[in-house]
């Protein structure tokens, strides 16, 4: 890409001066996995499924890189089997020193422009209802690109092996129009 094209990107999404999106690394799974760990409100999985996401899952996932190329920020998302015009968004993260300026957003922004070419025409995620951040960040998703949004409980907390958990709400988000989210929303 050139710092033309950087540019432009750039301004499109609102990207913050010295940042760049990318499409994940084998090689950023460590930081990947650190950002989640260090974010105090992912359920953190094997450092080893950021090694996959990021082998397997790159091309519907989606890096922050600072001027460095290290990486500050990610989302990690597969299209669903049974609906392929439907991206799970299966965690979000920005690294503390980055939070505050929109990240989060511009990163699903970019994410679901880029996955609206493979045929990507809505979107999903569950939040627990204690996700102050991941509520507001998706309801003003759908809000900014003027797309319907459902919520419904998905998995209720008695389901979760493990104890304790808050129910998982699920957002359902699109469908978009025949070419993603609005261009003039982006």
């Amino acid at each position: 890409m050139t710092a033309a094209q950087a540019d432009l990107v750039r301004s499109e999404l609102d990207l913050p001066e010295g940042l760049s999106l990318d499409t994940p690394r084998v090689e950023d799974g460590a930081a990947i996995w650190r950002i989640a760990r260090d974010s105090k409100t992912l359920d953190l999985n094997s450092s080893y499924s950021y090694l996959l996401w990021c082998r397997d899952f790159a091309a519907t996932s989606v890096v922050a890189r600072d001027a460095d190329g290290g990486p500050v920020g990610f989302i990690t998302g597969y299209v669903r089997p049974e609906r392929p015009e439907t991206l799970v968004v299966w965690q979000v993260a920005v690294d503390h020193a980055w939070r505050g300026h929109g990240l989060a957003a511009t990163l699903l922004d970019g994410l679901v422009k880029r996955v609206a070419a493979i045929g990507v025409r809505g979107i999903e995620t569950t939040i627990t209802p204690d996700n102050t951040a991941s509520n507001r960040l998706f309801t003003s998703f759908a809000e900014r690109h003027e797309a319907p949004l459902e919520r419904e409980v998905l998995f209720h907390g008695g389901l979760f092996p493990d104890g304790a958990h808050e129910p998982e709400v699920l957002y359902r988000i699109g469908p978009f129009g025949p070419r993603g989210p609005r261009a003039d929303r982006t």
